[in-house]
């Protein structure tokens, strides 16, 4: 214990002694902690957001036009009503919750405006989340996000009206509809600076005409526990020929496909910053102990062991990588913050998705490699110390 103790003292008074130097290793050391942290963060933190997404409204398979994924394009699937009746009397499904994606226009009111409207059922929908005012509960209500209120000068409690298209031989609104704001809400899967509502499914059905008569764009399923979602999709998609089953899982994966480009990325750059890591420590303990020849001859002369030298040698080397380890946390995370505000406002990504995702798991293993790449990085130059020849190294100590 009385040795360890020494040779914590002597690596910190050390240290101490080339306290410009050890700071500008350590600030070193937290850039590259910094670098590897966000790219671990940016590597794994969007898929696990999507998978976050996905799954936050217990919805574990989702059915689309066939060939199509959710809303890639405008494609809809016909018949809806005897396919929502034929999932609804499937054993294995608990809740089935129809979608119908168009565009809608405000006509006479303060400003114009044009959002994406969802026809949805309100009782089983898993597409926002209500803040404030009341839910859809009659026909001709619909509840709407804070950027379609901003662009349409309304408020909860205002009727607009509304058209589902422009007819240019009449030269007016086609499908138009008086519809009471009736509440302010969240949509989960949608870009924050989408104007978005959501209204009745047979309202806005009747507001498209032929084109929605019938129609949805999306079926999202919530399954019973324990039912595989892969086996029932292949189940309904040889049943019902116009439709692609997506679960969960297979959405991440094609997202993950989507993502490799950021996941080479995070790989490289994540890499990069171990190197330079090893390469830093490596080197300013290398002229530390070249700086400590003479003294390091005079400990062995006088008795002191290799194993002690070593030691000695690496504790200095994992002192400064931990420091910066740790400076280095606090500055990825601050960065990751930054840089998470400025890709979240690329349009079209859905308000809930982080690039940069904290996951200690991944994060305390990265950083402990570059721990590892710390200690490793001491050891080449302490064992050359250690093994230096006493006798002379002391005689060219004292020539020079």
């Amino acid at each position: 214990m009385e040795s360890a103790r020494l040779r914590v003292a002597l690596a910190a008074a050390t240290l101490r002694r080339h306290a410009p130097r050890t700071l500008l290793a350590i600030a070193g050391v937290a850039v590259a902690a910094a670098l590897l942290l966000d790219m671990v963060m940016l590597s794994t933190g969007m898929r696990e957001s999507f998978r976050q997404l996905l799954t936050s409204r217990d919805f574990e398979l989702r059915l689309s036009p066939r060939g199509t994924l959710p809303f890639d394009t405008e494609a809809t699937i016909r018949g809806a009503d005897t396919l929502l009746a034929e999932l609804r009397a499937e054993p294995e499904i608990v809740r089935v919750s129809p979608v119908l994606g168009a565009s809608v226009h405000v006509q006479g009111g303060a400003r114009a405006a044009t959002a994406f409207a969802l026809g949805i059922h309100a009782d089983v929908q898993g597409d926002y989340r209500l803040l404030t005012g009341h839910d859809i509960d009659a026909p001709l209500t619909l509840v709407a996000n804070d950027r379609f209120l901003h662009d349409a000068g309304a408020r909860v409690g205002d009727t607009l009206s509304l058209a589902a298209g422009y007819d240019p031989q009449l030269r007016a609104a086609t499908g138009a509809r008086r519809l009471v704001v009736r509440g302010r809400a969240k949509f989960i899967y949608l870009s924050a600076d989408q104007p978005a509502l959501a209204l009745p499914l047979a309202t806005l059905q009747r507001m498209l005409g032929a084109e929605g008569a019938g129609r949805v764009s999306l079926v999202m399923l919530h399954t019973r526990r324990g039912v595989n979602a892969d086996t029932l999709g292949r189940r309904l998609e040889a049943r019902f020929p116009r439709v692609s089953a997506i679960s969960t899982a297979r959405a991440v994966q094609r997202i993950d496909e989507r993502l490799s480009y950021f996941r080479q990325l995070a790989l490289i750059l994540g890499s990069t910053s171990l190197i330079v890591g090893f390469l830093l420590v490596t080197t300013l303990m290398t002229v530390s102990v070249n700086e400590r020849v003479g003294e390091i001859a005079v400990l062995r002369a006088v008795g002191v062991s290799r194993t002690h030298v070593v030691q000695q040698i690496v504790l200095e080397g994992s002192a400064i990588t931990l420091a910066g380890a740790l400076a280095g946390t606090a500055l990825g995370l601050l960065t990751a913050r930054w840089l998470d505000g400025i890709l979240s406002a690329f349009p079209g990504l859905p308000a809930g998705v982080d690039f940069f995702l904290f996951q200690p798991r991944a994060a305390w293993t990265a950083l402990a490699l570059l721990a590892a790449c710390g200690i490793a990085a001491g050891l080449y130059p302490a064992w050359r110390a250690a093994s230096l020849p006493i006798a002379h190294t002391l005689r060219e100590e004292a020539v020079a």
